[in-house]
């Protein structure tokens, strides 16, 4: 839509607004009209001070772009948000003046909602302002600020300070797809009351019974749900996090994913031990290259991994494999079915290394959607459980990965394929891991996979200010406090390396707190249920809010004022006269990620030199235009199209970090997953002669003791 539409419209209607509350003096409402009034015309002032600079980002954010066929960079992303913002309350405020003299008109509520919004527009002003800076200080196509560390220091200064509740409140994902929402309260609600339990010592009875009272009050009062997420979001610890995070493991959601997910015939787990790996080298097959196990931190060390087939295939219920089987007895194959045929080796093989921060989930996690990329494209999945961060930090996860990727090579005539063909695939922290291991692969001397298909990747794990890391302001998925946890955790600065004991699992905590998030998924079920039936009702329900508003509304008026003190207020970016954002009473604690490792190449690949990259199989991004990581994509896209190395990038619309594993959530997040199989599909099919050094030995031709 025209942006110029936009904020004409947006003009009219606050000019109904205000013409409604201030012409009539009969008018209902008293004091809550004269709110709608100061609201009004504060969203008015906002509008015409955001439009001189929309214009200004609307002529130049093209050339920030991958190509002129994907348009996609934070600058637009920042623009389709506050238009998002804008189209919202258009829509409230045209329901306002429609039905303000209407006997069902809840005048609290909308007048609430609006102001909700108002604030909302007041932080992204803020942060089109920032993006400002960053436009002005960048050279011409450049989204990441690489010299001025300053700039990035008083970026992070800033997100510290500045208030975030009112996204996480009434205005909750207002920017993502509308079927989306929903699931958003949940997960922020089941957060909220998880953090107001964790480290408590309590009954499984007595955990539930106050789970279910956090969540009902979180429901109905929407700034209350916003400032404890944000105290949450600021505050709480990395453990808080894996923990959180790992919930998603627990057998009632996996139980959940298989039932919604394709059945396949093979899904078990893996253990292979610490052995050096004897494969041929790239270069020359006739001679060979010994690929060490993983020793980073404590030594030698087993690499865990998970089969999924679809179909049971050549060599997967062969007693070699079922020796590396973790579970004992070892698991019963399909085979053993009399109406399940077996099928010969694919020429495929996919290996999956998961998303989760480097320190959360394993396969588990992302089994759901792995089972239908088996089923999809017709090939063996073999997904990688890597140590964790902070108790195993770069580079033991690489290792792991590296290691398992070569054991595939080497015997992947168990796994049921013949390799031919290998495609990495993995999210977020798992899209560093597809690089990193090709990069690795490359200069170790070994068969490089045939193409990566990376979702989301995290390509730059530093604090660097980019237009789309502003993002992490008002995303409940992504908040810088969170992304700068987990990249500290995995460069090893809130290191607390021990070695695993043997057999352990991060399932085996989880059993006591199904209870309590079957209990949030209810409530956030009923609450979807309910939005269906009321269309008009807000996520936050229609009443109980003018106490909670009439609270937040006296500590937001000392905030919104220009000239109100702050702390520390001396190192606060510099706004235009007569505006300044709302600062937090709730400050954020963001460690600086300062250490030197964040920097090394396998770490950051969109900061490693060409002779590093060059070489690397054809690469597919798929990126999401809301994801704070978007800009990463963007920037690595650009190195390796201007080094002549192969690459394409997709950006899907509407969707948050993460869309993979919400693939079944929603139409959007179906065909966002369908294009990273279609992406996948084409590196295995791809029209070239197979090179003598991508072809492996036959099981024969192999070192026996390797």
């Amino acid at each position: 839509m025209d942006y110029k539409l936009v904020f004409a419209a947006l003009e009219t209607v606050c000019e109904d607004n205000i013409s409604l509350s201030c012409g009539h003096s009969d008018l209902p409402y008293g004091a809550v009209a004269n709110r709608l009034v100061t609201c009004m015309k504060q969203i008015q002032e906002h509008g015409r001070a955001l439009e001189p600079v929309v214009s200004s980002f609307t002529a130049v954010y093209h050339h920030y772009d991958f190509d002129a066929q994907t348009p996609g960079n934070g600058y637009r992303t920042l623009v389709k948000v506050l238009q998002s913002c804008l189209l919202h309350i258009i829509h409230k405020g045209r329901y306002i003046a429609s039905n303000y003299n209407g006997a069902f008109f809840r005048a609290d509520h909308n007048v609430s909602e609006m102001e909700a919004y108002c604030r909302a527009l007041c932080q992204l002003r803020a942060l089109l302002h920032l993006a400002q800076r960053l436009i002005n200080d960048n050279d011409c196509g450049q989204l990441y600020t690489k010299q001025d560390r300053d700039l990035s220091s008083r970026f992070v200064q800033e997100y510290s300070s500045m208030h975030k509740a009112c996204f996480y409140g009434r205005c909750l994902g207002f920017q993502f797809s509308p079927t989306l929402r929903p699931f958003l309260q949940t997960v922020v609600i089941s957060m909220i009351s998880y953090g107001e339990r964790y480290g408590k010592q309590q009954s499984g009875l007595g955990m539930a019974a106050l789970s279910l009272l956090t969540s009902g009050k979180y429901v109905i009062d929407p700034e209350l749900r916003g400032a404890a997420f944000e105290r949450i979001t600021q505050n709480l610890d990395l453990q808080f996090w894996k923990s959180f995070w790992n919930l998603t493991e627990s057998g009632v959601i996996t139980g959940f994913n298989r039932i919604v997910s394709n059945p396949v015939q093979v899904n078990f787990t893996l253990t292979v031990p610490p052995v050096p790996l004897c494969l041929p080298l790239a270069s020359d097959p006739s001679l060979s290259v010994t690929v060490s196990p993983p020793v980073a931190h404590w030594g030698p060390g087993p690499v865990h991994m998970r089969l999924i087939s679809f179909e049971l295939r050549e060599g997967q219920d062969s007693e070699e494999l079922l020796t590396f089987s973790r579970t004992d007895p070892p698991p019963i194959t399909a085979s053993h079915l009399p109406w399940v045929q077996k099928q010969p080796h694919s020429p495929w093989l996919l290996i999956h290394f998961h998303g989760g921060g480097f320190v959360s989930q394993t396969s588990k996690s992302h089994e759901n959607y792995l089972r239908n990329f088996s089923k999809e494209l017709s090939v063996p999945v073999l997904s990688v459980d890597y140590s964790l961060s902070p108790e195993a930090p770069y580079p033991r996860a690489l290792e792991e990965c590296f290691y398992a990727y070569c054991w595939a090579l080497k015997n992947c005539h168990l796994l049921g394929s013949t390799a031919e063909r290998v495609c990495l695939a993995g999210d977020s922290a798992g899209g560093n891991l597809c690089i990193t291991v090709s990069m690795k692969a490359i200069s170790s001397g070994v068969r490089v996979p045939d193409g990566i298909m990376a979702a989301y990747p995290a390509t730059l794990l530093t604090t660097d200010a980019s237009p789309s890391r502003l993002l992490t302001l008002i995303d409940p998925l992504l908040p810088l406090s969170v992304l700068t946890k987990c990249i500290n955790a995995y460069a090893g600065a809130e290191s607390q390396t021990v070695q695993p004991a043997e057999g352990s699992s991060s399932l085996s905590s989880l059993g006591r707190d199904t209870a309590l998030l079957l209990t949030e998924l209810t409530q956030g079920a009923s609450n979807w249920i309910q939005s269906f039936l009321d269309p008009m009702r807000s996520p936050g329900g229609a009443h109980s809010w003018s106490s909670s508003h009439r609270r937040s509304q006296s500590s937001e008026t000392h905030r919104t004022s220009p000239h109100s003190s702050t702390p520390n207020s001396g190192d606060h970016m510099v706004y235009p006269q007569d505006f300044e954002p709302l600062r937090s009473e709730c400050l954020a604690f963001v460690r600086p990620t300062s250490s030197p490792i964040i920097r090394n190449p396998f770490v950051s690949p969109l900061l490693a030199p060409n002779n590093l990259l060059r070489g690397l199989p054809p690469v597919h991004i798929v990126a999401s235009a809301l994801d704070a990581l978007l800009d990463d994509s963007v920037m690595f896209s650009k190195k390796l199209r201007d080094m002549g190395q192969p690459v394409s990038l997709t950006v899907v619309e509407d969707l948050p970090h993460g869309f993979l594993s919400l693939s079944q959530l929603a139409k959007e997040t179906e065909i966002a997953t369908e294009i990273c199989v279609a992406r996948m599909k084409e590196i295995f099919q791809q029209e070239h002669p197979i090179h003598p050094l991508h072809k492996r030995p036959r099981p024969e031709e192999t070192n026996p003791s390797g």
